[in-house]
């Protein structure tokens, strides 16, 4: 990565977390606990970088090893003293609002984390434990507002993505905007800025004021693709799987763009939670779509869903190629059917509590070599626990591209083997070449990739 100016700067909070316990400031200074230090250290580093074409976050982390940030408790409150920052985050030695809201917005969520796991009220051994505490952490953020009619459209798919099909993804979020929709993403670039940048347009031509660009992120993510400078309300979840169950519970709809193995891995997320028994009636609008150029893409990911987890998977989605109207029209009907749901069944329109999210979904995962090694793929276990193997495989995968731990496991011991039987395997390899040879793994103008897993079992 190629030097880039710094600059020393002190920051106040606006609006929001204006003071800290003594105890909070001493847990994340250098001199505290540590780990939660170079956490809070690696996502404001994240965010300062925003704008930054890099999707490795072992290059960010390098390239400014100089970085610090200390905190300080005043009688005024909280103030960041920022040592070797990136200077592209302030203009005439002032940082940008929204950089400055999102840094806060990340000490806001890190400290809450904290707090509520040393709470003896978390009960993270069970499922219910585990949705609760994704609601406290929403809710802290005051990303759930009661009483606002269900519109909150989620938007996955890929940060490094053709110009074409990033012009697309705008056209779509504009007509999203047009119908006074609010765009969630995972905040970062490609199809996570996209629709946001879009609806801004579309809220502007309808006077809408208050449009929501809310990006949810976890601290692995967050380092390799910084959020985008359109995101008005973030939210930084422990790990991904929060934040995968955030997204579906804050979410009313949701739209698939091309992408590549983290958007895979979201799909699978969704179909594998649509297909459970208790969730076959819930209304979720689902649409996946590009321009024309995708079909391809989506005809292959279609294929790799019937061979792997059969046709019922296949019909609680709908494609839709080159036609943004009618993708906002589909959405826009889908979200009143949500709403008559919710409110015949008397469910919060803010958090979708009614949504059965078996534990296999909510679980960390860790990536490591025994556990990528040890995931059950085989043709013998119901269908959506299999999409929960195949959503973690992919998972997997995705730490090994980006995720600084993923990173230096593949440059310590190699690539990650995949097992399992043929009927899967070969999907599965066929889907990761074309992602490959489709350029969907890194970031375009970047070195020829090399995998960091090897599929096992896709042979005859």
């Amino acid at each position: 990565m190629s030097h880039r100016p710094t600059i020393n700067a002190s920051v106040s909070p606006k609006g929001t977390l204006e003071t800290l316990s003594q105890r909070e400031v001493a847990q994340l200074s250098e001199a505290g606990s540590g780990n939660l230090y170079q956490l809070f250290r690696q996502c404001v580093l994240a965010i300062l970088n925003t704008g930054a074409r890099i999707d490795n976050a072992k290059t960010i982390l390098d390239a400014y090893r100089d970085f610090e940030v200390r905190i300080h408790q005043q009688d005024r409150g909280v103030r960041l003293e920022l040592l070797n920052a990136p200077a592209d985050a302030f203009v005439d030695g002032e940082m940008i609002a929204g950089t400055r809201e999102m840094l806060f917005s990340a000490l806001r969520d890190i400290v809450y984390t904290a707090s509520e796991l040393e709470n003896q009220r978390v009960d993270l051994n069970s499922s219910a434990g585990i949705t609760d505490y994704v609601f406290h952490l929403l809710r802290n953020a005051r990303t759930l507002r009661a009483g606002v009619e269900p519109k909150i459209v989620v938007c996955w798919g890929g940060h490094s993505i053709s110009t074409e099909e990033y012009k697309y993804t705008k056209k779509v979020g504009h007509e999203l905007g047009l119908r006074n929709l609010d765009v969630c993403t995972g905040c970062g670039p490609g199809v996570m800025k996209g629709p946001m940048k879009g609806a801004t347009i579309g809220h502007a031509k309808q006077r809408h004021h208050g449009g929501r660009y809310l990006g949810l992120t976890e601290p692995g993510i967050i380092a390799a693709e910084a959020p985008n400078p359109i995101v008005n309300e973030l939210v930084i979840l422990p790990d991904i799987e929060k934040r995968l169950e955030a997204f579906v519970r804050v979410g009313h709809g949701i739209i698939i763009f091309p992408g590549g193995v983290g958007t895979a891995e979201e799909f699978l997320y969704l179909l594998g939670i649509l297909m459970h028994p208790d969730n076959q009636e819930l209304p979720f609008p689902l649409l996946l779509t590009g321009p024309k150029s995708a079909a391809p893409y989506f005809e292959q990911l279609h294929a790799f869903v019937g061979a792997t987890l059969g046709e019922a998977a296949q019909r609680r989605y709908r494609i839709l190629i080159d036609d943004p109207a009618e993708v906002a029209r589909e959405m826009a009907k889908g979200l009143k059917e949500v709403k008559q749901f919710r409110r015949e069944r008397n469910d919060a329109f803010h958090f979708n509590w009614l949504l059965k999210i078996d534990e296999r979904f909510q679980r960390p995962f860790d990536p490591t070599h025994e556990n990528m090694a040890a995931l059950q793929l085989t043709k013998d276990i119901p269908p959506h626990k299999l999409a929960a193997n195949l959503r973690r495989a992919f998972s997997g995968i995705v730490a090994g591209n980006v995720k600084e731990n993923g990173v230096r496991l593949i440059e310590e011991h190699g690539p990650y083997e995949i097992h399992g039987d043929h009927q899967v395997m070969k999907p599965l390899d066929d889907l990761l070449q074309a992602f490959v040879k489709q350029h969907r793994m890194k970031l375009p103008g970047g070195a020829a990739y090399k995998p960091c897993y090897r599929v096992v079992g896709s042979g005859a």
